[in-house]
């Protein structure tokens, strides 16, 4: 059984399309799966013990973006499913090129609820299954640290308003440095903030790993933590998937809908303004209220709420 599947362009969508790869699995356990997409949705699912094939999707650099899909598409061979968690139109147009007995398309607003419902819903009623999402599900094995450590995520690709201040992340970093070394993560474009984050650590037990890892390291690293603060990201999803103990901060976007899938020690934090969720990647009233009134004290509180039932402290 050979399946093509396009997973979507973000981490954190990538990773909440899991369980519905797994529920195809279920049916088809010895499929070998060829995995289309971006860079880091690949990267992300490369480790997979059913992936046979990555193929990056490099359709935007060339010249012409639907000649480009057709002559990959062509590449690949046949296979007996293709799917795609992807809605858009060079989506379909990729998967009419596909050579495959059967095809079927995400479709946006079919469904309410998470976004791994989402996915699950759509595979379910593709395949004509009952379908039931369990946990994420990723193949890297967690990183060993030496000491508990406390994982800090600034960053927030889709955009700033989804970024809780630099000064709060650090305060604390302060309090939880005494007994948690302190690890800062970013990607490339996130390098600058989380600079700011470190210079504001007074703590001298801080690496600042932005800009430094690659998509393996990150899930590794994260994977391995004791405790992690994080905006709404694709990081909060590697977190998720490996039930790390997680204070998710979110303010412009729908927490019932991309929420840390499953992990009963994962607390949201967020203030339910009138205005949120905007879903804006830039605040469109210049207030960014529904970030800036969160205070580390919040933050605080609920980590050693944690620990105390973890009977760490």
């Amino acid at each position: 059984m050979n399946i093509f599947i396009e997973l979507p362009t973000w981490l954190g969508d990538a990773i909440m399309t899991t369980p519905a790869i797994e529920e195809i699995l279920e049916i088809y356990p010895d499929a070998k799966i060829s995995f289309f997409g971006s860079y880091v949705s690949t990267e992300a699912l490369k480790t997979h013990p059913n992936c046979s094939h990555i193929i990056l999707d490099e359709s935007k650099k060339s010249k012409s973006r639907f000649l480009w899909l057709y002559k990959t598409a062509k590449s690949l061979g046949t296979f007996d499913l293709a799917i795609s968690f992807r809605s858009s139109f060079s989506t379909k147009a990729l998967l009419y090129f596909v050579d495959a007995k059967q095809k079927f398309q995400y479709k946006k607003n079919h469904f309410r609820g998470h976004q791994v419902e989402k996915y699950s819903h759509f595979i379910a009623t593709s395949l004509q299954i009952q379908s039931s999402p369990k946990a994420l599900k990723l193949y890297q094995k967690p990183h060993h640290f030496t000491r508990p450590t406390l994982g800090i995520n600034p960053g927030a690709t889709y955009g700033s308003a989804k970024r809780w201040y630099p000064d709060e992340f650090a305060k604390v970093a302060d309090y939880f440095a005494k007994d948690f070394d302190i690890v800062i993560f970013g990607g490339p474009g996130e390098i600058k903030i989380a600079n700011e984050v470190a210079e504001h650590i007074r703590a001298q037990n801080v690496t600042n790993l932005a800009g430094k890892t690659s998509i393996q390291s990150l899930i590794q690293q994260i994977a391995g933590l004791s405790l992690f603060v994080s905006n709404d990201s694709g990081p909060m999803h590697i977190a998720a998937a490996y039930q790390v103990p997680t204070v998710a901060l979110f303010g412009p976007t729908r927490y019932d809908e991309t929420a840390p899938w499953q992990n009963p020690n994962s607390f949201i934090i967020s203030h339910d303004l009138a205005c949120a969720p905007c879903m804006k990647r830039v605040c469109p009233i210049h207030t960014h209220e529904c970030m800036k009134g969160i205070k580390a004290a919040e933050v605080i509180t609920r980590i050693n709420a944690h620990l105390k039932t973890q009977k760490v402290i």
